[in-house]
């Protein structure tokens, strides 16, 4: 079954029901025709197969669904003819894809995907040699020519609109509705095969990063990288990684909820450079670092792992920290002993502590 259309020769567009049905639904699509050249766009919008006018080119009856149908349609031609005489008036040769691209935003005063592409690769390009590698160009170069091939040969087209990317379309060039059923397993997929087709590679974590390649601030982001996944995975307190990460040349600072002294946040400072725990690696924001440390103290009074000391006392944190560094569901210590000190009396009374502050969340309560 052909498509079934209805041009309007004035203006020189015209809009058809797509033959793929589904369910009696079908897409209606819209044509631009100009000196012999023709263009086609999804007009986004879909109505059922019994309810189109083939002859009158749009929808039949006065319902409402039929009038507002009818209402886009006419928006749709009024802009197409607005473009057109917009384009004719500048351009010497007018061509229908010309057309279409104004309409769907693309265009010399519109922002398209690869020219924002080229520009990026402009700013970068400059910066090799100072704080960037010819490699890393190369490799945005490609990946740049990968999108230009993908959309030439999905879209059929040179580039696109960041308005088209920007707006969420369920309506391929086709006129058939995208489905978003499984969208995250069918994204996984098929990035994969993009992986396999064009030769890349899978990401394999920050362990093989090549430390002596990095430079500053990337270089010291590493470092407290590499501190971190040690210390947090052996410590049982905020006191004792604190006066750990001094040692190795490291510094705490926790911030807080606006004037209370609920902490949450923390930011290590390592060669001049300052990082919050999330953007050092998601594992060490402030939560997650302090769920590890009660993990940790659970495990020492289980005896699964063997418990770790340090020589330094709170003295070796900053007057600040040790202001921060609260007692309570924290698990943090006061005095000044080490974690070794810690009684089981004491550990049982700040899980105790940790249980009755969750208890009070529940129920709606904010301490």
């Amino acid at each position: 079954m052909a498509p079934q259309r209805i041009l309007d020769p004035s203006a020189g567009t015209g809009v058809f029901v797509n033959a793929v049905e589904k369910n009696g639904i079908v897409p209606i699509m819209g044509r631009v025709t100009i000196n012999g050249t023709v263009a086609q766009f999804s007009c986004k919008r879909s109505i059922p197969k019994d309810l189109w006018d083939v002859k009158g080119n749009k929808a039949k009856g006065k319902s409402v669904e039929a009038r507002d149908i009818n209402h886009a349609l006419d928006n749709i031609k009024a802009q197409i003819i607005k473009h057109y005489q917009r384009i004719s008036d500048r351009e010497a040769f007018v061509t229908a894809e010309m057309v279409r691209n104004a309409y769907q935003g693309i265009g010399s005063e519109y922002e398209t995907l690869l020219k924002a592409f080229d520009r990026e690769n402009e700013v970068f390009k400059k910066r090799v040699g100072k704080d960037r590698t010819i490699a890393t160009y190369r490799s945005r170069v490609v990946a740049r020519n990968h999108v230009a091939a993908f959309i030439k040969s999905f879209y059929r087209r040179t580039d696109m609109s960041m308005l088209e990317i920007i707006a969420f379309n369920r309506i391929d060039n086709n006129g058939n509705t995208i489905s978003d059923k499984h969208e995250r397993l069918r994204n996984t997929r098929i990035c994969k095969e993009l992986t396999l087709k064009y030769g890349l590679h899978m990401a394999n974590g920050k362990e093989n990063v090549k430390r002596n390649r990095l430079k500053e601030p990337d270089k010291t982001k590493y470092e407290l990288y590499d501190i971190l996944k040690t210390e947090v995975g052996r410590c049982g307190n905020w006191n004792v990684l604190v006066a750990n990460l001094k040692r190795q040349g490291a510094e705490v600072h926790f911030s807080h909820r606006g004037q209370t002294d609920e902490i949450q946040g923390v930011v290590f400072s390592k060669n001049g450079y300052h990082f919050n725990g999330s953007k050092v690696d998601r594992r060490f924001s402030y939560s997650k670092i302090d769920a590890a440390l009660q993990r940790n103290r659970y495990g020492e009074r289980m005896n699964l792992i063997p418990k770790v000391c340090t020589t330094d006392t709170p003295n070796a944190t900053s007057d600040t920290a040790r202001g921060e560094l609260v007692s309570g569901s924290l698990g943090l210590l006061n005095g000044h002993g080490s974690s070794c000190n810690a009684t089981d009396a004491e550990a049982n009374l700040e899980m105790a502590e940790m249980l009755r502050r969750k208890k009070k969340r529940k129920k709606g309560l904010r301490l």
